[in-house]
């Protein structure tokens, strides 16, 4: 009994520690835009769609002229109808954690080309 009290609170632990390493592991070819020089930096293209992956009612309150808001919880299934993998996206969101969210997301869908901003870009 013991044993096994042990090796579900080991599990436990495991999977705790996997939830934590994913949360914060970069994503490969992510580029970081700072919200500052959104409009202003030569890094992004000029034909990037912005997707904002916060909800509605953070959106209509203030939001990047031209943006699409699809929210983080949509975009899985709503992607496709806004988004092509063939170009590039530019992430708004209200944290880190939400804008990897999103650009893992899309990767795994085929994208290659995805920036996120990093900072306040609605104030």
């Amino acid at each position: 009994m013991m044993i096994l009290m042990f090796a579900v609170l080991l599990l436990g632990a495991g999977a705790a520690g996997l939830w934590v390493l994913h949360r914060f592991w970069p994503v490969k070819g992510l580029a970081y835009v700072e919200a500052s020089k959104l409009r202003e930096t030569p890094e992004i293209p000029a034909e990037a769609k912005m997707v904002d992956v916060r909800d509605a009612f953070f959106y209509e309150q203030c939001h990047v002229s031209g943006a699409i808001n699809i929210s983080i919880g949509r975009l899985p299934f709503l992607w496709n109808k806004e988004l092509s993998p063939d170009e590039p996206v530019v992430i708004l969101s209200d944290s880190l954690h939400q804008g990897r969210k999103a650009a893992r997301l899309l990767k795994s869908r085929g994208f290659q080309e995805i920036y996120a901003v990093r900072g306040k870009f609605c104030a």
